[in-house]
């Protein structure tokens, strides 16, 4: 029987689509095509007896189309101060491999590009969230302002990397990604961020 496990903490993600990314709401992306960042900063968190908290992991995505239409090219991304024992739980946890809500990406993916561990940056403070990888990416994004001031949210969208937590929808002020043959280097688009938990 497999170890059980729970993470929680903040999340956040930047994309190349128009705000507000139409993904989230099973339709095309705005440019034909998606990449996203996505990152985790787990406040608490476990895999059995080995202890998950303040780690980081950031995952890179990109489809040549509709997301929920074509296959996904990913590269996951393991906080390099974890040890063997950590790196090897966050990496079952957050590429789905361990169950839980991100095993729901499994028959998305159609190619993982690679898994490495690195030194993240990640920051979270009041409306803005940052991301660091050094010489590979860096994401910065800041919540919309709505009316009066107030977050933009949207809830119960059906397509979320964080299910049972409103989005709030955030616009990048950089996006620049260079790895697996991939590069963007790009501003003023899609972000989204939230708290998240997921458990086994």
């Amino acid at each position: 029987m497999a170890e059980s496990w729970n993470v929680n903490g903040t999340y956040f993600e930047a994309c190349n689509c128009a705000v507000a990314c139409p993904c989230i709401f099973f339709s095309a992306p705005t440019e034909g095509s998606c990449t996203i960042i996505a990152a985790w900063h787990v406040d608490k968190g476990n895999s059995g007896a080995v202890q998950l908290d303040g780690l980081n992991v950031a995952l890179l995505a990109t489809t040549p189309g509709h997301m929920m239409q074509t296959k996904w090219k990913v590269a996951l991304y393991l906080d390099d101060k974890a040890s063997e024992e950590q790196q090897k739980a966050l990496g079952g946890i957050f590429s789905g491999q361990a169950g839980g809500h991100l095993a729901v990406l499994g028959p998305l993916i159609g190619e993982v590009m690679g898994v490495k561990a690195v030194p993240i940056e990640y920051s979270a403070s009041g409306k803005q969230r940052s991301l660091r990888i050094p010489h590979i990416a860096e994401a910065d994004i800041e919540a919309l302002e709505g009316q009066g001031g107030a977050l933009v949210t949207i809830d119960n969208h059906p397509f979320s990397i964080v299910p049972g937590q409103a989005a709030v929808v955030a616009t990048s002020r950089k996006l620049k990604y260079s790895d697996h043959g991939i590069s963007i280097d790009i501003s003023g688009k899609n972000g989204f961020y939230s708290p998240f938990a997921y458990q086994s």
